[in-house]
């Protein structure tokens, strides 16, 4: 079981700090992944991390904003989002995927969170 938290709403401009905390089991072996949906659109990738954290992976649209990280010894993985932009409003999902290293693709993941809302305002 994944648990995305840390949604909400925010200005242009601000930040937050999305968490996903894995219980039931242990996602210390799997590559994590955030995706993301707004209205009307289809899910698409964010950001991506390998089982070591030793690499890690963003969409050109926010690079340089977002960070991803993850924290093996307490099964959670955090996005930091900064300078963030009306275009960013979606539900955020995380997603684990049952190999060392992450994918872009939605489909090479086994396991969702529910996800969480992020809304900037302009």
């Amino acid at each position: 079981q994944l648990q995305a938290s840390g949604g909400g709403l925010v200005q242009a401009g601000g930040s937050l700090r999305l968490s996903c905390a894995a219980s039931g089991r242990t996602f210390v072996g799997y590559a994590m992944g955030w995706f993301r949906q707004a209205p009307g659109k289809e899910r698409e990738f964010v950001s991506a991390v390998s089982r070591s954290a030793g690499s890690r992976y963003y969409a050109d649209s926010v690079k340089g904003r977002f960070t991803i990280s993850r924290d093996n010894a307490k099964n959670t993985v955090h996005l930091q989002m900064n300078s963030l932009k009306p275009e960013d409003t979606a539900v955020y999902y995380c997603a684990a995927r049952r190999s060392p290293t992450p994918t872009m693709y939605n489909f090479g993941y086994d396991c969702w969170g529910q996800g969480t809302l992020v809304t900037v305002s302009s």
